[in-house]
């Protein structure tokens, strides 16, 4: 699950991101109640397995479980809301991308694992541009290479700008201001 907005008295509009089908909008109907078997399931980052109804562009969802769980906290639950906003800003709906979502599960677990943000951070970034077609031709670099880390993340931060132009990140106005304090 990437973002869950309230929908309604009971409800939520899921937006979910699935290896077979890309970026999804669900309505979970009645997952505010306090008993709704939706309601401890749906979180953000960690893997569901997920089923939905309908021919829309927003589907039903008819049943979410946990696979498992990513224990994130601090500078990594920052930098997994920042993919998760890339990835609402820049994919359209329901175009599939398998190798984008290997790659987004593999930066969660990498994060939840404990090692560097910036070398997963880095690595997603070049995969997002990669698998959109946005430019990134020339060989995969060395991501846990720290000297190369801040070229790299001028370079990504560049073209992710280019894509997101007056659509700014509010995880990065965030993570600036935190860095003010």
């Amino acid at each position: 699950m990437l973002h869950a907005t309230p929908w309604r008295e009971t409800s939520l509009v899921v937006q979910a991101f699935s290896r077979e089908h890309g970026c999804v909008a669900l309505v979970a109907k009645g997952a505010k109640r306090p008993y709704s078997t939706l309601r401890p399931v749906l979180n953000a980052f960690q893997p569901l397995l997920l089923s939905w109804t309908g021919m829309g562009e927003v589907k039903t969802l008819t049943r979410a479980e946990s696979a498992g769980i990513h224990a994130l906290a601090g500078g990594a639950l920052m930098s997994a809301w920042y993919m998760n906003e890339l990835l609402l800003r820049l994919l359209p709906r329901e175009d599939p991308h398998p190798v984008l979502y290997d790659a987004y599960v593999e930066a969660l677990r990498q994060l939840a694992g404990g090692q560097r943000a910036a070398a997963a951070l880095r690595r997603f970034e070049w995969m997002l541009l990669r698998e959109t077609g946005y430019g990134v031709d020339e060989e995969e670099p060395d991501f846990g290479d720290a000297q190369r880390e801040p070229a790299l993340r001028a370079s990504l931060r560049e073209r992710l700008a280019d894509q997101l132009a007056g659509r700014p990140l509010a995880t990065r106005r965030v993570l600036m201001e935190l860095q003010r304090l």
